[in-house]
């Protein structure tokens, strides 16, 4: 079953640049998806568009029962909940410990504190880091903010984890262990659509592969 549909979306920036055309395609529920294509293709646009920071100029998004077309300002928070998102430079608070980092997308919630206790070990506890829950990011290697930050993605249960080069910063053994928790989340029924340049990433996982080019799908596999 498809939780995520693009129908024939475009996105144009002022008069000139057309980031994207006709854009179409469904995730389901579980898939893992690789979206490859260079520099400028219009990736990160279509990130963006399914976190509703930008709207298409044509065609429409829908997910989880949300619609680009209709949807309300006040709605867009509760759509993000659903989604959990993995950068390339991790984006972890600095000043807050690997544990305050993951509790902190619950607390400004209003969870109560117990359900943040116990949901942040948890959630640590998943990616292999509740040793390193008082540690701060400039005592992690890159694999470990990258996991701290996966498990910051998966405080809401996300139906959709959208990662925008997560393993671009990491080394050949970190990349390798970031992508068997991924494959893992995958696996309990998580979606991913994995924004990659590393072709050789592409690969070795039996991912289906969505190309885009200039703005355009141009090729949409899979790797085995």
């Amino acid at each position: 079953m498809a939780i995520l549909k693009l129908e024939k979306v475009g996105r144009i920036y002022g008069k000139r640049w057309v980031a994207l055309t006709d854009v179409s395609f469904s995730v389901d529920d579980g898939e893992s998806v690789f979206l490859i294509g260079p520099s400028g293709a219009g990736k990160t646009t279509l990130l963006k568009l399914i976190l509703v920071e930008e709207f298409p100029d044509k065609g429409k998004i829908e997910f989880a029962g949300f619609s680009t077309d209709t949807i309300k300002k006040e709605e867009i928070p509760l759509l993000r909940r659903k989604i959990g998102v993995i950068f390339q430079d991790f984006k972890l608070l600095p000043d807050m410990t690997a544990w305050s980092n993951v509790a902190f997308a619950l607390r400004v919630c209003g969870y109560p504190k117990k359900i943040v206790k116990v949901r942040t070990d948890s959630l640590l506890a998943q990616v292999g880091l509740l040793h390193k829950a008082k540690s701060y990011p400039q005592e992690l290697s890159g694999g470990e903010q990258q996991r701290v930050a996966i498990a910051r993605a998966l405080v809401h249960s996300p139906l959709l984890l959208l990662a925008d080069e997560p393993t671009g910063n990491l080394d050949t053994h970190a990349t390798e262990e970031i992508m068997k928790l991924l494959l893992e989340i995958c696996r309990q029924g998580t979606a991913i659509l994995m924004a990659t340049h590393d072709i050789d990433l592409v690969e070795r996982y039996g991912f289906r592969v969505i190309e885009i080019d200039e703005g355009f799908i141009v090729g949409d596999r899979k790797t085995r």
